[in-house]
């Protein structure tokens, strides 16, 4: 028997067996890099091993928020723990905005005090040149799985390791030009590190934010969408098309017209075509609310305030009290379209076979409901 593998779970997995390889080698990078840079003498270093320490930190998020990302749907969050990711990469974010104005403000001030300026040794070096290769190389780790799984989260994770990289080719500049003689470049490197951190903590912040407040997909994606809910037989219209990203996942919710005197049953079946299409078509979406309209309810008269069945029929057998035979009817239908309700009502042949009879009957039936101002088009059918 075929075990069914849950994509979620595997996800889930997916993200746990990365993170722990990020932990271990940020472990070692972070306690290498800060104790080789006091003992070396280099701010830069230092700085990037601090660098390497957030990544520690971000290891820790990205891990707690895949935890929670992967819990489906709850009474608490119906649409699930998707966001959890999006949290998350905002507060990695801030975290490296953070950590960029700490490295900067303290090279900055020893640019002003050269006194305190640092004088690195070559083990510095040869420390920056392993932090490169360890990092590019975890970064491409990353993101391979990032792309596979589609994790925006893990993406993140990625560049910052990236960033941990980047940010050593920096110092090894830095330690190296100070070992030539210039004095100054190792806390201007140490100022570069901080600039970049601060760079890539905004290239995540942002679009995390932008999430966060419900942004849509990108127009590409909904001239796709609606490409997809065109092609659907009994579609004549789609409007209200929302968007709005939920972790690595998309919900839409549109509004489809049809055909004003469909049965309910067709038009849910419209509907449910149009879902099932989404779903099958566009990977992030994952969610699809689909309201089946009978016109356009952007530009029709609205029906607010008319009144439902009950009372509805309630009035027409008011209305229609003193016309013989009216009281026979079998099955009465509403269509509640342009502030007015039509009225189909049917009845059975042989009480009334006559054509030209019928066409009376019909005719006193419509004249008597369009006395009030809640009906609209009576249709007598017979059979």
């Amino acid at each position: 028997m075929n075990q069914v593998i849950d994509p979620k779970r595997l996800r889930y997995q997916a993200i746990q067996r990365v993170t722990v390889v990020g932990v271990l080698v940020n472990l070692l990078l972070a306690a290498s890099k800060t104790i080789i840079g006091i003992a070396a003498q280099s701010q830069a270093l230092v700085a990037d091993g601090i660098h390497s320490l957030s990544d520690l930190l971000s290891d820790g998020l990205v891990y707690f928020a895949a935890k929670q990302a992967n819990h489906g749907p709850d009474e608490a969050h119906p649409y699930g723990h998707g966001r959890f990711e999006t949290a998350a990469t905002l507060g990695l974010g801030i975290l490296l905005a953070l950590v960029a104005i700490g490295i900067t403000w303290d090279a900055v001030g020893r640019l002003f005090t050269p006194e305190a300026l640092l004088h690195p040794k070559p083990l510095a070096l040869y420390a920056a040149l392993f932090s490169i290769v360890a990092n590019e190389a975890l970064y491409h780790y990353t993101a391979a799985v990032a792309r596979k799984i589609k994790s925006d989260l893990l993406q993140a994770n990625a560049w910052h390791h990236r960033s941990d990289a980047l940010s050593s080719v920096v110092v090894f500049i830095g330690v190296g030009g100070t070992m030539a003689g210039l004095p100054y470049l190792d806390a201007i490197a140490a100022v570069g590190v901080g600039l970049m951190i601060a760079k890539i903590g905004w290239d995540l912040s942002w679009p995390a934010f932008q999430e966060l407040v419900d942004e849509g997909l990108d127009e590409e994606r909904l001239e796709s969408i609606r490409a997809i809910i065109h092609q659907i037989g009994g579609v004549m219209d789609i409007h209200m098309l929302r968007t709005r990203r939920i972790g690595g996942e998309a919900s839409v919710d549109v509004h489809i017209l049809v055909e004003p005197w469909l049965s309910v049953s067709e038009g849910h079946m419209i509907g449910q075509m149009v879902i099932d299409r989404l779903l099958d078509e566009i990977t992030e979406v994952m969610d699809v609310t689909v309201d089946i309209d009978p016109e356009d309810d952007e530009k029709a008269i609205p029906c607010e305030g008319l009144p439902l069945r009950a009372e509805a029929e309630k009035l027409l057998s008011q209305q229609w009290r003193g016309i013989p035979g009216a009281e026979k009817r079998r099955r009465v239908v509403l269509h509640y379209l342009a502030g007015k309700i039509n009225v189909d009502v049917y009845f059975s042949l042989d009480d009334l076979s006559d054509g030209e009879a019928q066409e009376k009957f019909t005719r006193t039936l419509q004249e008597k409901a369009a006395e009030r101002p809640e009906f609209g088009v009576v249709r007598a059918y017979y059979g």
